[in-house]
């Protein structure tokens, strides 16, 4: 068996992987040293420290232990920062809460997790107050004191493979499953961010990512593996993305949902001629884009692939072949299947399957959902429904997903969850989502409607949509279909349906317009 410091180099305190002992002792060691940048706001180790201390106080006063879940739907800030900082430390089980969920989509989290208390912000404390038959005790972010205190921070007994949150994926024809990630897996997750993103020491990691998503977890405990420093924004911003990149200096880009098709759109003149950055890390650019976007931006692209289920990360091109996803990390044994289980020649496309020589990568379960958990995890290994092909020098090329679902703006957007909203609608007797291409990266949603009897204009239904879905879910095509072919259970047949978009109303259209 392989020791973890085969593949994590030992340059860490601990050798179990694990999160709270590093946090813990790079907080104790070094209060001076500044972690993080949220705008022009420093969060020092001292800081953050104390924020824990003041957060378990405030735990405490509402009875929560080790293990309790803790829902949170917050916009990224400072205040945003410590509270996960402080859920991690003190074993409590952070449920993060997308922002942009509404009514069916934030009330199914909230029942399914049934954290012991959901803490919102003024924005979304809105949007939860609308939401029916949850029990969970709703509670505003505290205001914390920002003076000095003597009092320490307390780190209670947590294994490594405790769960440390419970993250919400919709990756499936059925409803979002609830990976269960432990403390190992987000440790890994963090290690192989390093990699990924190549971070040297002294390096800034520009962090624009919601803190809802695993993408902008796993960064927090970068600045306790190497000395480097987070320079965090509220969200990503065209206008303001290169003037931030000049202030902070900083030398990584994280890129999902569309960010270098936008940065490419953007007129020459807003791009400053020699800037800091020097890694642009992610997944989704094609092998056609590839040089225009290295040459356009002046980054080296590092893309990979990888799912919540496995740690976040399981490949990562580091040669620059353009197209490619690249070969497995080193504690990652990946196969490529076909349907009866057996490998697939090089050039024929293969199921991922990955397994792991690093006890507790893949992921334990998912929440109280054995059926998902049996389908996914078979003879310890995590099929993911994702296809890709090998070529002749071993570097992989993702194809796509097996399941019905679609990536838009970063996210993945289930058709299930589109599709059981619009069925509440009156007039509306079936309906089907599907994924066409985006002029911004990745894909849009084209909405196949069957009304009843008499249709509803589209203008009207979306805004109707609009309460009900999150920004990403809402469609942004509606086409009307008579009927569609259904298979002998009763399925729509979506692979018969047409992705042409000439008779659909682009709802993005009517509103500029």
């Amino acid at each position: 068996m392989h020791r973890h410091t085969d593949y994590f180099p030992q340059r860490h305190l601990d050798d179990k992987l694990d999160c709270v002992p590093l946090i813990a002792a790079g907080l104790r060691h070094t209060p001076a040293r500044t972690v993080a940048q949220f705008d022009d706001r420093a969060i020092t180790c001292r800081d953050v420290a104390r924020h824990i201390a003041q957060f378990q106080r405030w735990f405490a006063l509402h009875g929560l232990q080790p293990g309790d879940r803790v829902a949170v739907m917050l916009q990224n800030s400072p205040e945003h920062i410590h509270l996960i900082y402080a859920l991690v430390a003190s074993g409590l089980v952070w449920v993060p809460v997308n922002t942009k969920l509404r009514a069916a989509g934030l009330e199914y989290v909230l029942q399914h997790a049934q954290p012991k208390l959901f803490i919102t912000d003024d924005e979304s404390a809105g949007f939860a107050a609308q939401i029916e038959c949850v029990e969970s005790r709703q509670v505003r972010l505290p205001r914390l004191d920002e003076g000095d205190t003597n009092e320490a921070f307390k780190t209670p007994e947590i294994g490594v493979h405790d769960t440390l949150c419970i993250i919400y994926t919709s990756g499936t024809t059925g409803a979002p499953k609830g990976v269960v990630f432990t403390h190992r897996m987000m440790r890994i997750a963090s290690e192989a961010a390093m990699r990924v993103a190549d971070v040297r020491a002294g390096d800034r990691l520009f962090m624009w990512e919601p803190l809802c998503h695993i993408g902008g977890a796993q960064m927090l405990l970068l600045p306790f593996l190497e000395t480097v420093t987070l320079h965090a924004v509220p969200r990503f911003s065209a206008s303001h993305f290169w003037p931030q990149i000049e202030r902070s200096g900083a030398t990584q880009l994280h890129y999902l949902g569309g960010v270098l098709d936008i940065l490419m759109q953007l007129p020459q003149a807003e791009q400053p001629q020699a800037h800091t950055l020097r890694v642009a890390w992610g997944a989704g650019v094609s092998a056609a884009a590839w040089e225009p976007i290295q040459t356009r931006l002046k980054v080296r692209l590092r893309e990979c692939y990888g799912m919540t289920e496995c740690s976040s990360f399981a490949t990562v091109n580091v040669t620059g072949k353009p197209g490619s996803i690249g070969r497995a990390l080193p504690w990652i044994d990946l196969e490529l299947l076909d349907e009866s289980g057996q490998p697939v020649k090089d050039g024929d496309p293969g199921e991922i399957v990955l397994s792991s020589k690093v006890e507790g990568t893949l992921l334990p379960a998912y929440l109280n959902n054995p059926e998902a958990t049996n389908a996914a995890l078979r003879n310890g290994k995590l099929h993911t429904g994702d296809f890709a092909r090998r070529d002749a020098d071993g570097d992989l090329f993702f194809i796509g997903r097996r399941t019905d679902s679609m990536r838009v703006r970063g996210e993945n957007v289930s058709a299930w969850e589109i599709e059981r909203v619009f069925a509440g609608h009156p007039a509306i007797l079936a309906s089907a989502a599907i994924g066409v291409a985006s002029s911004i990266g990745e894909q849009d949603v084209l909405l196949n409607v069957q009304f009843k009897d008499e249709p509803v204009d589209w203008e009207t239904l979306h805004a109707w949509a609009r309460e009900r879905l999150a920004s990403f879910q809402l469609p942004r095509y509606y086409k009307a279909v008579d009927r569609f072919e259904l298979t002998a259970s009763e399925r729509i047949k979506k692979h018969l349906l047409s992705r042409s978009l000439d008779d659909a109303r682009d709802m993005l259209e009517a509103i500029r317009g």
